[in-house]
Parts: structure tokens; sequence; C-alpha cells
């Protein structure tokens, strides 16, 4: 992984500082409400309902053991002793004390973390595919042009006070993990007719209050280009966005207003008169992906025969193998996902304990390597196949091997009325509820391949909008009411999920959902999985019995 060079180390000392002097100053009423606020959110503190709440950045998604022994160290030294990950590979933490922040913040830059630009109107964290560079669908590992976005976006003057958050995706693989179609600008890893590597170029993806999917406004941009094009793009957004409605502020609405066509042609005229200057080298392409270079795998991995047999004797190991971990482009090794949607646990939710273990394991059977994924769970990407069943024992003490990755209970759930002050209904109660109502495993993969998000009001950070069962948490007179959407999706067919009818009351959404699955294993053909289903019957069977 890229570890930071002196001006990497420089900028975050530097801004731990600065934030420091912030935060006593505005503790001294020397700094008002208003001005500390722009100072807090540049660096990821936000006030939520019970405390401050500390996003921390995780750059696409990739961290050290040694990063994750120190998020342990602040979870239990200044929370109370967990995290959270977020749908944008972060970590969040929900109880520090405002006066810590600058003491949490200069022990993160000391293992090359921090919260810069987590929060606020600015270029955000950068994220990718969690099976990059592992994948066997992949064109190029993408991490490498995740890291030069990185340090383009790095406290960049021009873009500290855009007209709103601004969130770039960037996936390497023929099947789309990272969601690129619903960010502001994504970008898809492609060869073009001559074999030459590029990027698909796509601008004014989102979610939130307006869910639109985003439209191709270059079919191929060659690599030395990348920072060029992506800096006309903001440009053009900095200058033409409306700052006069935050609902109104995304690039989303800049597109679908003055059409794709208008916005290409803003784009292009930037770019001619900046493109030849901002040029990347390959030289410099290729020292950027000499920090992600292969790790050094056992070459006779591939001849275990330990781990077939050990799937024939253990019907439990051989279902958390199925739905936990995925292939891997080098042979004797598979990718581990370690879910953190554990039946009685909060969607995303880490304790410091199973940090350390995890940073334990990461050091044992992966390169040190962890990464976070963008449905809220962990992977451990190079675990050797004769490896596997130590692992899976191990995983199971720490209750990190829930055999549900992609079922039912993997759900995306934000925190909801909980903690957000923005919220306007509960999440986790909700999830947990679901998830005591769907508890036979059996049952959950029976159902098969079905994604569930939940969030607790229109902002949407759960995307609701793209869950192939989407729950909307909205208030009513004081009251809480979910709504709810089927057929959304975030991958190559990405699809925004169409209205079921009216919301429903709060004691009623688990019986919902459990009326929607029933409908589903009803009308499916065969191993139909949910979201064919839903296109193929449309929406009425499941209004129907739900109404």
């Amino acid at each position: 992984m890229y570890q930071y060079n002196n001006d990497d180390q420089t900028i975050l000392n530097e801004r731990v500082s600065q934030f420091r002097g912030q935060t006593e100053r505005y503790l001294k009423g020397e700094l008002g409400e208003d001005e500390f606020r722009a100072l807090r959110l540049m660096n990821g503190l936000y006030i939520q309902t019970h405390a401050p709440m500390l996003r921390v950045a995780g750059p696409y998604g990739l961290l050290s053991s040694k990063q994750l022994r120190m998020l342990a160290h602040v979870a239990r030294k200044y929370d109370k002793s967990y995290a959270h990950i977020t749908t944008r590979q972060n970590i969040q933490f929900n109880w520090p004390e405002l006066k810590n922040v600058p003491d949490i913040l200069a022990d993160l830059a000391s293992v090359q973390m921090h919260a810069i630009q987590t929060s606020g109107n600015c270029l955000r964290n950068t994220t990718t595919d969690p099976l990059a560079g592992v994948c066997i669908d992949e064109i190029e590992d993408p991490r490498p042009y995740c890291e030069i976005i990185r340090q383009w976006t790095t406290l960049h003057p021009e873009f500290a006070y855009l007209p709103r958050k601004f969130k770039i995706a960037v996936s390497g693989s023929e099947q789309d993990r990272a969601a690129t179609q619903l960010h502001d600008i994504g970008l898809h890893i492609i060869k073009n007719g001559t074999g030459e590597v590029g990027f698909r170029v796509l601008v004014g993806g989102g979610l939130g209050r307006t869910p639109v999917i985003g439209k191709v406004i270059r079919p191929f941009l060659e690599r030395k280009h990348l920072l060029s094009y992506l800096e006309a793009i903001v440009r053009v957004y900095n200058l033409n966005g409306r700052r006069d409605n935050k609902y109104k502020a995304r690039i989303k609405i800049l597109v679908r207003e003055s059409g794709i066509q208008k916005m290409t042609e803003w784009v292009e005229a930037e770019w001619q008169q900046i493109k030849n200057g901002m040029e990347l080298s390959d030289e410099h392409i290729k020292d950027i992906q000499a920090h992600f270079a292969l790790p050094n795998y056992e070459e006779k991995a591939s001849q275990d025969t330990s781990f077939e047999s050990k799937k024939e004797q253990n019907s439990n190991f051989s279902r958390w193998v199925k739905h936990n971990t995925e292939k891997h482009k080098t042979p004797g090794y598979r990718a581990v996902y370690l879910s953190l949607k554990a039946p009685d646990t909060p969607p995303g939710d880490i304790t410091s304990e199973q940090l350390d273990s995890v940073a334990e394991l990461a050091d044992q059977y992966s390169f040190g390597e962890i990464r976070t994924t963008h449905r809220q769970n962990l992977v451990l990407a190079d675990v050797k196949q004769a490896d596997l069943f130590e692992l899976w024992e191990k995983l199971k003490l720490l209750s990190l091997a829930t055999p549900n990755i992609g079922t039912a209970t993997d759900m995306i759930c934000c925190p909801g009325l909980e903690f957000c002050s923005l919220a306007n209904a509960s999440s986790i109660s909700i999830a947990k509820e679901i998830n005591e109502a769907l508890d036979d495993m059996d049952y959950i993969h029976d159902v098969g391949d079905l994604k569930i998000n939940m969030s607790g009001c229109m902002n949407g950070c759960a995307h609701q909008s793209v869950g192939h069962i989407g729950i909307l948490g909205v208030d009513k007179k004081g009251v809480e009411w979910y709504q709810l959407t089927l057929g959304g999706s975030s991958e190559n067919k990405a699809a925004i999920g169409k209205r079921l009818g009216p919301a429903v009351a709060k004691d009623q959404i688990t019986n919902v959902i459990t009326t929607i699955l029933d409908v589903y294993i009803k009308q499916r053909y065969d191993a139909e999985i949910f979201l064919d289903t839903v296109e193929r019957i449309g929406i009425i069977p499941f209004k129907e019995a739900v109404y």
C-alpha cells in the first residue's frame, strides 16, 4: 500500500496543529459557532444528537494492521470501544469529546491517517472496489489511480468551498463493485480498440433526495489526461453549480438542468485550456503503481488439497466459503469477507477488541492489509485456501463469520435516529428487528442475492434508492414511518428503485419485508434472483400483498 512521504506527513502534522489551535480558541469563546463550524467540518467533525461524530478517511478502503490497531486504540481511549464502517469506506467514531479531537487526530497522524475532507463542501474520499488487485475480472488495478486522485484532491485550494460535497469512485473490473454510476464523477477503467487502457468517465450521478444515474461525458479518456479532465469537470461545476439552494447544489442538478451535451461543451472548453500543463507521465504512474506491487504469494499454494476436503467434511465451513469468500486471480488464494452484520450487532459496527483481533489475523493470513467495503464489511484480500478453515474458526469466535454476504441480512444501514441529528426515523433498531425475523440461515440462503438498504432520512446515507429493497424513514407529525422501493441496483445495470406505495408504520415494517420476500419466493422462476423477478413481474404483485 502507499506509504506517505515527508510532504504527506508534514501536511497531516501541520493540519493537526492548526485544528488544535482552532479548537482551543473555540472552547475559550474566541471563535463563534458559525466560524468554528466551517473549520470542524474541514476536519471531519460533525455535531450529532448525543455527541460529536468524527469521520476518519479510509483512502480507497485500504488499511494496514498498524492503522487498524490505532483505530482500536482511539475507540478504547476516546470513544465507547467501537467504530463504525461507512458506505464510503471511511471509519466513524460516535462519542468523542470535542476537547479530545485534536489528540485523536494527532494519534491518527502517527500512522498516516486523518479526517481531512471527510465532510464539508469539498472533494471527499475517493472510493473503489474492495477486491481491487485480486479479483478475476479486473482490467487493471484502480488503486494507483485512486492514490493519484487522493494527492490531487487533498487541500486543493480551488475546491475547498464547492457548491456542495463532491465524490469520485473508480472501478477497474468488468463488474462494477464501486457504484461508479452513482457518484459525482465515476471512472471505469476500460480498454479501447487498440488495447490501450483508459477511462470511461461518467458525471452527475448521486443519491440523496434526488437519486440520479450518472451520464457518460467521455467514452474514453487517456490515462495521461486523468487529472486535467477531472479538474475541468470540477471547475465547471464550481463556476456553474447552484449556491442558492443546497438541495439543488449537487453537480447532478447542474447536469440535469443544463443537459449532458452542454455540460460536455463546458468541460471540453475548460479542458483544452489546461490539459497540456497537467499530463501524467508514464513514469509517475509507474512510480505510484510500484506502491501496489503484488505481495509475495506462495507458488505452491494451489497444490493444497486440505481445503476441498475440509469443505466436504464440514457443511458450515462450506457454506461460509460459498457466501463469504471470492475467487482470487492467484491460484491457491481467496479473498475473505468479514461480516459486520452479525444478528445482534448494529450493521457496520466493530468493537475495539475485534479491531485488534482483525489486525492480528491480517498479519497472520493476509500480508497485514485490510479493506473496508461499500456494504460496511471488511475484507482480507490475500488468504491461502489452506488457511481458510483455521481463519474461519477464529472469525467465529469473534462473531465475524456470519455467512450472509450478499443476502437479506447483509443490510446497509445508517445510524438513523439513534445517533444522527438529521434523521427522521430509526434505522439500527429496525435492522435488528428484521434480522431477528430472518434468523434462519437456510431461508436467507434460499432467498439468495438480495440487498436491503435502509436510511433514516432523505439524505440517503445508506443508499436506499438503489437497494433491491430500499427503506426510507420519514416523519409524519412526530411519528416514524417508512417508505419502500423495489428494484434498485448500484451495480452494472444501475437502477433507481420504484416506490411501492404509501409509507407504512414503524410497527409494520418487518412484516412488510417478510411479505415482500414471500411474494418473491412464490413468483420466482427456479433460481431467479430477486432483482430479476421484480423486473419480470413489476411491483404490482408486491404492492397488492403489502397493502
